[in-house]
């Protein structure tokens, strides 16, 4: 394991607002640097550190590492400290799981509305993502989680959808891991298209049954990305 801080980890980039907490919003960065892998699964980290990087108390580091280690993103290792989760493929095939169900419930609720103007928000998400450059996962994951959020403010399951990203935490670290390696963006892209295609055309059906086999791709494509990099997984 790791016993520092990865040099690809800035924190530049935060920004706190008054709105919230520190706690709250080290939480939301630290979480996000985790997913993105900037933060690597091994990773060794410390509250003294965060302190010190982020200028900060030791107060709400700790609250924000409480949040992550409920999250299972960190865990503490007696005798040795604290360290970013490897991936558990266990973990996200049930997160897998649970997202299937969510958003295939959601997807049929939308199609039986026939909302011309959603219809339009999403195409114009999927445009973008064409737009994206090559090799920008981070933009190209925007806007793949802002089209399902989509779907899903849509259907009023604001709650439900707050649920569903905090389950697919460890999906996410996955599909960071192997950008346009384990699935091209062209085919997620037509996969998106074709989605939006089903809902357009009222079929409820058939736009639940490609949101399926949508969510369903990391069953097969776990096993490869997890070979390729087994530094970051393990079993249970």
């Amino acid at each position: 394991m790791s016993t520092s801080i990865s040099g690809n980890f800035d924190s530049a980039g935060f920004q706190p607002k008054e709105s919230l907490s520190m706690g709250a919003q080290l939480h939301r960065y630290l979480r996000a640097a985790i997913i993105r892998g900037e933060l690597a699964p091994g990773q060794a980290i410390s509250e003294v550190e965060m302190s010190k990087k982020f200028s900060m108390s030791r107060q709400p580091v700790r609250e924000a590492f409480i949040k992550l280690g409920e999250e299972r993103l960190i865990e503490v290792l007696p005798q040795r400290g604290t360290y970013v989760r490897k991936i558990s493929v266990k973990e996200v095939l049930e997160a897998r799981h649970l997202r299937e169900i969510i958003e295939v419930s959601i997807v049929r609720e939308v199609t039986q509305k026939h909302d011309a103007a959603l219809i339009k928000n999403l195409r114009d998400i999927i445009e973008q993502q064409k737009r994206v450059s090559l090799g920008d996962s981070h933009a190209f994951l925007l806007l793949d989680e802002e089209m399902h959020k989509a779907l899903g403010m849509f259907a009023g399951r604001e709650y439900v959808w707050r649920i569903n990203e905090m389950i697919k935490a460890q999906l996410n670290r996955v599909r960071y891991l192997s950008f346009d390696f384990a699935t091209p963006t062209p085919i997620l892209i037509q996969e998106h298209s074709a989605i939006i295609d089903a809902i357009e055309s009222g079929n409820s059906d058939l736009a639940a049954q490609r949101m399926e086999n949508h969510v369903r791709a990391i069953i097969t494509s776990l096993p490869m990305i997890a070979e390729r990099y087994p530094e970051n997984f393990v079993d249970e």
